[in-house]
């Protein structure tokens, strides 16, 4: 799946950027890379369409908040490598001023991006490192592109599940939300091994042995990262049942070890994620 965790941030070995940039068919991948995701593969065989339908529920998630909700600032942490579907060509396209900040610690990851995104003033990639979420909100480069007093969307797309219990990810979610003005969303997706075959769960515990930490989460969990939220219609659901473009889409949902959901901050009182979803 895609971000990077701190583990596979030194350049050697497989990187999980990279990994995930070959199961989509991008072009920013070495041997070593290339060699994990075939291993992991051949034990999963549906892991390549996951992560399809991971991307395409973030693809939905943006042209939703740059269309209908009106946020015009992005701000994904744990973006990896922009490969397809990247998020400043879909939001720019659905709101041509929108800004977008990609941020990621593995170095090679980052300068992949910045690549991609030359000449476009509106969109930049910094190096930074999700367990220190003050230290992202500070980055001066950041604060060029993006005004923290206005609405923000915060994507944490795929790289929770990289984070054990022991580095409080719930806690990391909760400073990054106390930090965003009221009317900013977040969305977020985890992998899961609920309802999938014995094998699922033995592919993703080999791919923490080679890549990095994986922790897949049950509905519940991933439902503590929403606290302080209104969630979106419809919820925290398999990615491909969250606002699908096509009625089909949804025949999918079986397969997808993995869980999406947006949720938005109130400009008053919280409501807690478990309450009734805002249309």
């Amino acid at each position: 799946m895609t971000g990077t965790p701190p583990e596979a941030a030194a350049g050697e070995g497989p990187s999980i950027a990279r990994v995930y940039d070959f199961l989509l068919g991008g072009s920013h991948h070495f041997a070593a890379d290339r060699a994990a995701a075939e291993e992991f593969v051949a034990r999963w065989p549906d892991a390549p369409e996951t992560m399809r339908i991971n991307r395409a529920f973030l693809g939905r998630a943006v042209r939703y908040l740059a269309g209908q909700a009106g946020i015009d600032q992005f701000l994904d942490i744990g973006s990896g490598i922009p490969t397809m579907g990247n998020v400043h060509q879909i939001a720019q396209e659905a709101a041509p001023g929108a800004r977008v900040v990609y941020a990621d610690i593995d170095p090679v990851a980052v300068l992949h991006s910045r690549v991609i995104l030359t000449g476009n003033e509106r969109a930049s990639a910094i190096q930074a490192d999700l367990r220190q979420p003050a230290g992202i909100l500070r980055n001066p480069e950041l604060r060029d592109l993006l005004d923290l007093s206005r609405p923000v969307a915060l994507l944490l797309v795929a790289v929770l599940h990289f984070f054990p219990d022991s580095a409080r990810p719930q806690s990391l979610v909760a400073e990054l939300r106390d930090a965003l003005a009221p009317g900013s969303y977040v969305v977020i997706s985890h992998g899961t091994t609920d309802g999938q075959a014995p094998h699922v769960a033995e592919a993703m515990s080999h791919y923490a042995q080679t890549t990095a930490p994986f922790v897949p989460r049950g509905h519940h969990e991933i439902l503590g990262y929403f606290d302080g939220l209104e969630l979106i219609e419809p919820g925290l659901v398999r990615a491909p049942l969250w606002r699908p473009d096509h009625p089909a889409d949804a025949d999918k949902a079986d397969q997808a070890a993995v869980y999406g959901g947006v949720g938005r901050l109130p400009a008053r009182a919280r409501k807690p994620a478990g309450s009734s979803p805002a249309e």
